[in-house]
Order: structure tokens, then C-alpha cells, then sequence
């Protein structure tokens, strides 16, 4: 089972909040002027991936705020980045880049600007996605699939124990990268349907590589499985948890509209759903949007196109910050632990890509390729003043006698409908972690046994509304409601 790291604490704050709903404009600045963001709570994340930031500073690309050259860690970190995501091919002969040593790089770079780290393995030696889960060259040779786990957990194991060595210790690790098909497997081959047998041996190998580095290394980093499209996320991890993969702490989606139904308000449901149903935090670990259709040059084309266009969105500067802190306040409000920009600033340079000169995302950065890469207001979203979520625990006792294993619990705050959860007994205590916007009205109830009726509710008549449930409405800290038998929290 996995850990459970929050610190539950009575009606005390433990959270800055936000001042205003999304929507509204974040504080104004003048040329070459950074407006100083506010604190993000601890456990919440607005970040960037970078992994291509050394790559276009070797490629001669210049960042600018009011004009001015700026570094582009400095800057991400000066508008209110506290995460930056970094990917990690294992030996690719096509690039200098995403290697081991340019990672220690770039993890170099962000610890020197207080910013947290979340190191994304892709085992390959090139882009995993969906699509492509193509074994590195240098294990492709073996058959046993037991010398394959010990090759992955080798690789994983002694990656982190050389960067603990260097101080560089990731917060965050990714155990593969979009893992939505079979992971580790020759080119050319579908990876669907997908072996759980084979599957589930190698996501835990790497898993338990990560677990291990953090027991003898300086600190211990947390695992994140890494799904694409929100609407994929739940039947796989239902897959994973009955193949046996099941100790990790975060979730995290892709969510670009151009490949996926959801909306923005949507998405939020999904969060929501997938924290209360496998118990572990959810981000937004890689999303972007256009704020233009043009590019650049004619070298390279655009990966984000009009069919990337979200409604009420525009492919403008505007639309896209718009997009970024509506997505962003709905993955808070639906207790979304954060969200992560993918690749801002690969920008359009003299380098080439694989398919082609200059840069595939130019629309899609912070920088505006028609300025002189004069930073853009989408950037703003990490310093938007969001309303946050505090931690709710809501938690029942029994008097006396011996309590059962399990009781269920049923709240109108979880996304899963009439579903009944279940709740083990821990510490003599049976207790449901919630995170909620303060003024959030709930309605709950716990059961001895499943169907939820009067005869199986274990809340009195005395504690209970008009409709037969508890209710509270969430205030603006932390805070436990505890339950005894026969009597109100």
C-alpha cells in the first residue's frame, strides 16, 4: 500500500489562500517588470518542463522580458515556477541532449533556483509516448524477462543514486512516459493489447528501484505514473491495480485538447474522480496551447494546429493564458495536487529537430518568435493568486467491542456518483482524506455494510440533514471532523 505523506492537522491553517476565481487578470506589469507571485501552498505545483532549455541556449536562443536577455530558469523562476520536469533518455546516438549528463545539467540549473525537480525516465533512447515504448539499444538483445527487471531496476537504481551523490536528488520520479501501451518493447510492435503479466513485472521493478535509492539516498523521491488523455487514465490504472502495481503517490495526465473529448471543466471531474478512487494525488503533469496558428519559419511545421483550439479559447496570448489558469483553478478545486507547461520554450532556432530546422512548438511557447522571443502573457499563469484546496479528514470511531476491517463511507464530493467506498480500519480509526475549497458545502454518511440504507448508517439521527447525511460546509483551513459511534462530530 502506498505511504500517505499529508499531515493532518485540527482547524489550524495550513494553507495561503487565493483572492480571486480564475478569469480575472493577474496583476499588472510594465515592460521588462516581473510582478513577484504569490506563495504556492506546499504540496502544490505550478511547473515547466525544460528539458529542452540547454538545447536552445547551445543553439544560440535568447529569452526577453521588456527587451532584456534573460536567463530561462531565472526567469520561469522569477514568474512563480516551483517544479520543472526534465526527461532522461537511457542512450540516445541521435542527440547530446536528455542525457544523463545533460540532465545533472538542467537539475544543476533549477536546485541553484530553489525550484523542486520531477525527473521523467522515458526508458528509451528516444520520445516514449502512446505510440512509442521502444526498448533502449542496449537491452534490446535480452529475452529473459527477469534479466530485463534487473536491467530496469539497475538503470533506475543507480541513475538516482548518482544524482543523490551530486546532491541533486529528484522530488518527484516518473516511472516511464505516457504509459498508456506495454512499456519496453521492440520497434515497430503495437504494445496493445498490453501483457499485465510482463507489464505489471517491469513498471514494479522500476518502482521498487526508486523506492530503494530513497532508503539509502539523502531523500526519498516520490513515484508518479505518467497516463495520457484523461479519459484513458482510469481503465488503466484499474488494469495496473489488478496486475499488482499499486505503490505509487501521484497520477499524472496528458491533457492536450487536440487529443482528448474532455473540456477543461471536465477534466476537472476526472481529477477528482481518480484521487478518491486510487487514493493518490493527480496532476496535470504535461498540457500546452497555441497562442497563434502561424509560425515561426516554414522549416517546421506546427504540432498544435486549429484542432487544438479548446471552445472559448482563441489562439491569442490571451486565449492561451485564459486556458492555462481555468485549467489550472479546476485542477485545485477538484483537489489537483498541479500543473505542468510543456516545453515553453522551445523556440524556433538554427538547430535542427528530427524532422526537421527550427522548432515545432514555436506557438505554442511563452515567447513570442515575432519579437524578438519577448516572453508572453501565458507565463502568467504561475503567478495567478488561485484559491487552493485545504486538507479535510473525516474520520469514525467505534465506542467499544472490536471493530470490523472495513466500513463505507459515501460522500457527494468524491465524483463517483451513489458508489460506496471503502474505508480499513487504521489507529482504531476508519478515515476518508478529502482535499476541499473552503465554503464547499458536503453531505456524507458512513455504513456498516453495503447498501447504503438507514438500517446500515452508522451516523445518528441527531447528526444528520433533511436528506439523511451529515453535512458541513469546508472552513478556510485544514481540519478534522471526527466521529464517534452514537454521537455528533
Amino acid at each position: 500500500m502506498r505511504t500517505r505523506r499529508a499531515l493532518w492537522l485540527v482547524l489550524i491553517a495550513g494553507l495561503v489562500l487565493g483572492l480571486g476565481p480564475a478569469g480575472l487578470p493577474a496583476a499588472a506589469q510594465g515592460p521588462g517588470q516581473v510582478v513577484p507571485p504569490r506563495a504556492v501552498p506546499p504540496g502544490f505545483y505550478l511547473g515547466v518542463d525544460l528539458s529542452y532549455v540547454n538545447e536552445m541556449d547551445d543553439c544560440g536562443a535568447v529569452f526577453r522580458v521588456g527587451g532584456e536577455p534573460r536567463d530561462a530558469y531565472q526567469l520561469f523562476a522569477d514568474y512563480g515556477a516551483n517544479l520543472v520536469r526534465i526527461r532522461l533518455w537511457h542512450t540516445p546516438d541521435w542527440t547530446d541532449y536528455s542525457t544523463l549528463e545533460d540532465v545533472i545539467r538542467s537539475l544543476r540549473r533549477a536546485q541553484a533556483l530553489g525550484m523542486d525537480v520531477l525527473l521523467d525516465f522515458h526508458y528509451s533512447d528516444t520520445w516514449a509516448d502512446p505510440s512509442k515504448q521502444i526498448i533502449p539499444a542496449a537491452w534490446a538483445a535480452i529475452t529473459d524477462l527477469d534479466a530485463l527487471g534487473q536491467a530496469l531496476y539497475q538503470y533506475t537504481y543507480d541513475v538516482l543514486v548518482e544524482l543523490d551523490s551530486l546532491g541533486l536528488m529528484p522530488e518527484i520520479v516518473q516511472v516511464g512516459n505516457e504509459i498508456n501501451t506495454e512499456i519496453l518493447r521492440a520497434e515497430g510492435s503495437s504494445g496493445y493489447p498490453i501483457d499485465w503479466e510482463r507489464n505489471a513485472f517491469l513498471i514494479n521493478r522500476a518502482i521498487q528501484a526508486v523506492r530503494d535509492a530513497g532508503t539509502v539516498g539523502s531523500a526519498a523521491p516520490r513515484v508518479m505514473l505518467h497516463i495520457a488523455k484523461p479519459e484513458e487514465v482510469e481503465g488503466w490504472l484499474l488494469a495496473a491495480e489488478r496486475a499488482g502495481v499499486t505503490d505509487y503517490d501521484l497520477i499524472g495526465i496528458s491533457y492536450y485538447p487536440g487529443w482528448s473529448n474532455h473540456s477543461v471543466e471536465t477534466v476537472g471531474n476526472v481529477v477528482r474522480q481518480l484521487r478518491y478512487r486510487f487514493g493518490a494525488d493527480v496532476m496535470i503533469v504535461e498540457t500546452a496551447y497555441p497562442w497563434t496558428l502561424d509560425g515561426a519559419n516554414d522549416h517546421a511545421g506546427n504540432v498544435l494546429g486549429a484542432d487544438f483550439l479548446a471552445e472559448d479559447y482563441p489562439a491569442t496570448p490571451e486565449g492561451q493564458r485564459r486556458f492555462l489558469i481555468d485549467l489550472a483553478q479546476t485542477v485545485f478545486a477538484n483537489g489537483g495536487s498541479g500543473i505542468v507547461y510543456w516545453e515553453p520554450a522551445w523556440v524556433a532556432t538554427d538547430c535542427h529537430t528530427l524532422w526537421g530546422q527550427g522548432s515545432h512548438w514555436d506557438n505554442a511557447t511563452f515567447f513570442d518568435f515575432n519579437n524578438g522571443n519577448e516572453v508572453l502573457p501565458g507565463i502568467e499563469f504561475l503567478q495567478y493568486p488561485y484559491e487552493y484546496p485545504v486538507e479535510v479528514a473525516l474520520s469514525f470511531r467505534f465506542d467499544a467491542g472490536d471493530p470490523p476491517e472495513t466500513i463505507y463511507f459515501w460522500g457527494n464530493f468524491t465524483g463517483q456518483g451513489r458508489r460506496l467506498r471503502q474505508l480499513p480500519l487504521s489507529d482504531g480509526a476508519y478515515t476518508l482524506h478529502a482535499r476541499l475549497l473552503p465554503g464547499t458545502a458536503i453531505q456524507y454518511q458512513f455504513y456498516s455494510a453495503p447498501p447504503a440504507s438507514a438500517e446500515s448508517a452508522l451516523l445518528p439521527p441527531a447528526c444528520l440533514n433533511a436528506e439523511g447525511y451529515a453535512a458541513a460546509t469546508i472552513p478556510a483551513q485544514n481540519v478534522i471532523l471526527q466521529h464517534t459511534e452514537n454521537s455528533c462530530p
